[in-house]
């Protein structure tokens, strides 16, 4: 910053930013500061030591409670509650503190101790106010709902993420929310984890204003000066009998039953149940909510999900490299390279978008035009997207751009002829990536000039809803192209695992086992909808054949021939009834027929049997057998690193943690013997892989 610039800032910085008075706090801990203004109002902030972000730890918690002491005998007019941290509020309970738990009266005890800390926020004497900008999610919702009034900055959103957990409110957030707001918003709000911005907070009633921050100093002493009286509405006193609750429960039930299986995920059914049996008495309601969170927290499905949100940190820890990519070139505008387009705009990067073709362009800015209408609330952050990706049919941004992707057909002479125009025209120190999903990047990289600044980033399809991007080294790639390309994933909120490059890579090299095991189970009988059921009785977002459709049976065919040709490991022949489908133009939901009849983009299922109990373990143990196999060579260094990718790549089950998670859970000896009963059986694509011996160690 300039000199020029900084008395300016001084200058502003009240009205960009009030954390309460500039006065010298009278009490501060590590995590909380105490201060006094001049109209005796107690500021109370926020700013949790050593973190990015806050979080209700133990010690936060225990510190708050000793400060509610000071405030009680302090004699003050009111208290704000704040946060320094500029990424919001608080994000929640520090997760971490359970992490070690298994006992539920252990947690249920410390839960019973927060609770008493948070009631005494809530009786306070004096007018409070919860002061939010950024987020307000889980537990910091619920402290926030403890004070007599909420004042949004714009921008804020509040939410209950914990069912993405396993879990449910277990902080009062249950009863505060139900008496705060409609039942069936608050039920919503906690059933579905997804959050409200400050403008929908404030039309349920979450919040009671929503300001600029320059207005923040007035809207507090307004909001603290008015007087509290809030009457439920005629919707909400419906909502006491209880024979109203049971029809809304019922219907909740069967709504959530379409999304996740009770016995996977019991969390929402629990706080339905909570709902349902004491909704109207706030004293049982507590004590409820406190015995079955602490349920929820020592389960399986909490645990695992628990470490699912620690390996997407994981995830994300490769990706923090500083980012200086600002200019996006990609080439193809197919489906996927028209997706990887219009999702790096999104994400604020200046993109340039070539093909061949002008109508498969045009197609690939409408598609953009209408995800971003639907993904990007504001008209003005639409527009700003669609300015920031550029139709370009002559190639011009390619001696512009800091990162050139390939996203043309999967074909190594076609991408080699693209590959040598592009490096004749891109700007030094430019990085060339490739999105192919199974070519060695040896081979691509042959004829390149400079394959140290060449990469693979392999995006998953759809790529506007899927987070994993593959970053596929090779031998001659340097470690800053490397480091660059995962600081680009970082920057466009994707979780980039690092790869080496191998045939199919990490994850459709160990997906294929799965969907050539369910052609191999068609051939001998069984029925595809059974097959598809097995799977999901698993977990699985949705069974191989059905998958295997939404992919495209000509790419799956591809894959498979490919792997086959060039790896040792055992797998069976393709079926020829495959490539005769692919032949004659049957490719699955693209073209409305494949190994389903595609009506309305639903396959027609019919109904399906009782899978055989073979059947998953079938289908599930060679996706294993193959992680554990890609562990061993290389492919893949860690094997935290690898659970997160089978899960946010494949969708494998998030409640069981991941495939080498579930095989530890379950017994490495037990999943071994069940490989070789199978491979007698079934041939030698059961046998178990040689890597098993170090996931027991």
């Amino acid at each position: 910053m300039t000199q020029m610039q900084s008395p300016a800032w001084q200058v502003l910085a009240p009205r960009n930013s009030n954390m309460g008075p500039e006065r010298e706090p009278e009490h501060s801990t590590d995590h909380w500061r105490l201060t006094r203004d001049s109209d005796d109002i107690a500021w109370l902030i926020l700013d949790r030591k050593g973190e990015s972000a806050n979080s209700l730890s133990a010690d936060v918690m225990s510190e708050l409670n000793d400060l509610l002491d000071v405030i009680e005998k302090g004699q003050f007019k009111g208290l704000v509650i704040r946060s320094a941290k500029k990424s919001g509020f608080i994000a929640g309970a520090d997760i971490r503190d359970f992490t070690d738990e298994t006992e539920a009266e252990v947690v249920a005890a410390r839960m019973t101790q927060a609770h008493g800390i948070i009631d005494r926020l809530e009786a306070l004497p004096i007018p409070t106010l919860a002061l939010v900008h950024g987020h307000c999610l889980g537990g910091g919702l619920e402290l926030a709902l403890a004070c007599d009034q909420r004042l949004a900055i714009e921008g804020a959103s509040f939410g209950f993420p914990e069912v993405m957990l396993g879990l449910h409110p277990g902080l009062g957030g249950t009863f505060r929310s139900l008496e705060l707001i409609n039942p069936i918003s608050a039920m919503t709000l906690m059933l579905t984890g997804r959050p409200a911005n400050a403008r929908k907070a404030k039309k349920m009633g979450l919040v009671d204003a929503v300001v600029e921050e320059r207005h923040v100093g007035k809207a507090v002493k307004a909001l603290l000066a008015k007087k509290v009286r809030r009457q439920p509405d005629l919707m909400s006193r419906l909502w006491r009998l209880g024979f109203m609750r049971q029809i809304s429960a019922n219907k909740m039930r069967s709504q959530t039953g379409k999304k996740a299986r009770k016995e996977h995920y019991p969390a929402p059914y629990a706080l339905i149940d909570l709902w349902e049996k004491h909704g109207v008495n706030r004293k049982a309601l507590q004590k409820a909510e406190i015995k079955s969170f602490a349920q929820q927290l020592v389960g399986s499905t909490a645990q695992n999900l628990v470490h699912v949100f620690f390996l997407r940190e994981r995830l994300k820890s490769f990706g923090k490299a500083p980012c200086e990519i600002r200019h996006v070139h990609v080439v193809g505008a197919g489906t996927m390279g028209a997706d990887i387009a219009a999702w790096a705009a999104s994400r604020g990067m200046r993109v340039t978008l070539t093909d061949l073709e002008p109508d498969v362009i045009a197609k690939a800015i409408g598609r953009a035009g209408s995800f971003y209408g639907k993904k990007l609330r504001a008209r003005a952050d639409q527009r700003d997207a669609l300015d920031r990706l550029i139709p370009d049919l002559d190639g011009a941004g390619v001696g512009q751009a800091d990162l050139i992707i390939e996203a043309v057909a999967e074909k190594v002479e076609i991408k080699s002829k693209v590959y040598e125009a592009l490096e004749a025209r891109m700007k030094p120190g430019a990085i060339l990536a490739t999105n192919t999903s199974s070519i060695p990047l040896e081979t691509l990289a042959e004829k390149l000039k400079h394959p140290e600044r060449f990469v693979g980033l392999h995006f998953f399809n759809p790529v506007t809803r899927m987070e994993l991007v593959e970053v596929v080294s090779h031998d001659k790639v340097s470690e800053d192209t490397l480091e660059s390309a995962r600081g680009f994933c970082g920057a466009i909120a994707r979780l980039p695992v690092p790869v080496k490059s191998a045939p199919g890579f990490l994850v459709n090299r160990a997906l294929t086992p799965y969907l050539v095991e369910a052609f191999v189970l068609l051939d001998e009988g069984h029925d595809k909808a059974t097959i598809d059921k097995a799977a999901e009785d698993f977990g699985m977002p949705m069974g191989p054949i059905e998958l295997a459709d939404r992919v495209g049976l000509d790419i799956g065919l591809s894959v498979a021939k490919m792997l086959k040709e060039r790896l040792d490991d055992p797998m069976p022949e393709v079926p020829e009834w495959l490539q005769k489908k692919v032949d004659d133009g049957d490719l699955g939901q693209k073209t409305e027929q494949g190994l389903y009849r595609w009506v309305n983009g639903k396959a027609d299922k019919g109904e399906p049997v009782k899978p055989p109990a073979e059947l998953i373990d079938r289908l599930v143990l060679p996706m294993l057998n193959t992680c554990v196999r890609c562990l061993r060579e290389g492919v893949i260094e860690d094997a935290d690193a690898l659970d997160g990718a089978m899960i946010f790549g494949t969708g494998f089950a998030p409640f069981r943690g991941g495939p080498l998670h579930y095989a530890r859970q379950r017994g490495v000896d037990d999943v071994v013997e069940t490989l070789k009963s199978l491979e007698a059986l079934h041939g030698e694509r059961f046998a178990p892989d040689a890597g098993w011996d170090a996931l027991k160690k």
